[in-house]
């Protein structure tokens, strides 16, 4: 990313001026003396909605100038799309909100009201082998694991829980603080990731849950909203967009949206009836390096590679 900004500040006035300092959002970037155009390069800064804000030092006064700006990525995503390795089954009435995989063992989070669960799957047959349902109060969404924990978000209600991965029993909770709702969770096993619906995708404290700084996934024409459920894969954030087909591949580090996987058709090969819901299901087995993606109230598990597409 080798994005740069020129400035130029119109004095109509012709005030003596001292210096002019320069900040992204609340970060010095440079100063110069005087009101000559400035070419501020933005290397090594994050994608997305900033702030761009000017200091004028006047004998007189001190005033600001601010102008927002974004900052897109320089290359557009690479496209891929997909080939069906296998499928496997899956509970047709789970309303799919996180999916983990842990020790070969698949961990998924269900959603709705009065219906909510967190559930440990075998893969192979769907079997059920720990489950516990969630208040009637709580909508249920993403989940992640992390130092044999299991985190879970629910949807408006501001809190999180936290679990124990054995025995499922609820050993604390956290709050949101900041971000808006609650949607999607994954981790690198130094940092927990936490989507929410808006442009942001929130960096939390892997102890506290804090809320600690956040990314805006962002490819050459726009910043995105609406990522739903994240999973990291070899050092990248996959997320899908929630009631599209696709997923982005998100660069951790500044956002940029480097690949999007197109995932057309894949709802076709599930049964369909009047319940059945968008896509929405990523787990990645470390162990094995195999994908996986279903849905809400999809009754398959699908094992997919991903192909560059032509």
């Amino acid at each position: 990313m080798k994005e740069s900004i020129e400035t130029s500040i119109l004095n109509s006035k012709n005030k003596p001026i001292d210096s002019i300092r320069y900040f992204l959002n609340d970060e010095f970037l440079t100063s110069s003396a005087g009101s000559d155009s400035q070419i501020i390069p933005l290397e090594d800064k994050n994608l997305g909605n900033h702030t761009f804000k000017a200091l004028i030092y006047t004998p007189e006064s001190t005033d600001t100038l601010s102008k927002s700006i974004k900052i897109l990525n320089d290359t557009p995503p690479v496209v891929y799309t997909y080939e069906i390795i296998k499928s496997y089954p899956h509970d047709l009435t789970s309303y799919t909100q996180g999916l983990e995989f842990n020790n070969g063992f698949l961990y998924e989070s269900t959603g709705q009201y009065g219906r909510s669960k967190l559930r440990k799957l075998n893969l192979e047959t769907g079997e059920v082998l720990n489950e516990i349902s969630l208040e009637d109060q709580y909508f249920a969404e993403g989940i992640t694991i992390l130092n044999n924990k299991i985190y879970q978000l629910t949807w408006q209600e501001g809190e999180g829980f936290i679990y124990d991965l054995e025995s499922f029993k609820k050993t604390g909770s956290f709050a949101y603080n900041q971000s808006k709702e609650g949607w999607g969770l994954c981790n690198n096993g130094e940092k927990v990731f936490k989507s929410d619906g808006t442009e942001k995708i929130w960096i939390l404290d892997p102890n506290t849950l804090a809320e600690r700084g956040y990314i805006q996934p962002t490819h050459h024409k726009s910043v995105s909203t609406k990522l739903n459920e994240l999973e990291w894969v070899d050092g990248k954030i996959y997320a899908n967009t929630y009631q599209k087909d696709g997923v982005a591949i998100i660069n951790p580090s500044n956002g940029a949206i480097e690949g999007l996987i197109n995932f057309s058709g894949l709802r076709d090969k599930v049964k369909q009836h009047d319940k059945l819901d968008v896509l929405n299901g990523i787990a990645y087995n470390p162990e094995t390096e195999k994908l996986y993606v279903t849905g809400k109230n999809w009754d398959k598990i699908f094992e997919v590679k991903i192909l560059k597409k032509e």
